[in-house]
């Protein structure tokens, strides 16, 4: 290291095309290629449900519509898409069903898909990795074929969220690039 070297500014690493460009390596500010559409990375979440049981969520937004790409990672990795929709179009009485019962009820039908209760959890939810973490409840839901995806999340008292998504799988996103700077 010569004398001028001191001075110099350090250049954040870039990121190695062979290792770091994987689907669980996205990072806000990446593109990547799904359903022939170039999506961007927004945010880059994670829910903490405990135990070390955690599950990455990425927000990805083309010109179109905002979709949210979500990781487990139990005995191995299982990827979602998932899109959100206003609570109500899940029907009228669901919202007072569960302030009454504090669950909502096994099964749903939405967009003439039945969906099974499959998952119940609570922890915190850390928006951009940042923060002390929201609390909230999530109720997750299945079809029969296990590939139909509906989740509906509880924050606070009485403000309630819905998801409806699907399985996908890692191959079916390419081209992961970070953004040029």
């Amino acid at each position: 290291m010569g004398f001028k070297d001191l001075f110099k500014k350090k250049q954040p690493p870039k990121p190695d095309p062979l290792k770091d460009l994987t689907l669980s390596n996205l990072k806000k500010g990446y593109f990547v290629d799904y359903d022939l559409k170039t999506w961007e990375v927004t945010a880059a979440n994670y829910y903490d449900f405990g135990q070390g049981d955690v599950t990455r969520e990425w927000q990805l937004k083309n010109e179109e519509e905002t979709v949210y790409l979500e990781m487990e990672s139990d005995d191995e990795e299982f990827w979602s898409l998932n899109r959100k929709i206003p609570f109500g179009r899940l029907g009228p009485g669901l919202k007072d069903h569960i302030l009454e019962h504090e669950d909502p009820p096994e099964e749903i039908v939405f967009d003439s898909v039945t969906f099974y209760l499959d998952e119940t959890g609570g922890g915190h939810y850390f928006k951009d990795e940042q923060g002390p973490g929201q609390e909230f409840i999530r109720w997750s839901y299945r079809d029969d074929s296990g590939k139909k995806l509906l989740d509906i999340e509880q924050w606070g008292e009485t403000d309630f969220e819905a998801s409806v998504g699907e399985r996908v799988e890692e191959y079916q996103f390419t081209n992961i690039l970070p953004r040029e700077e």
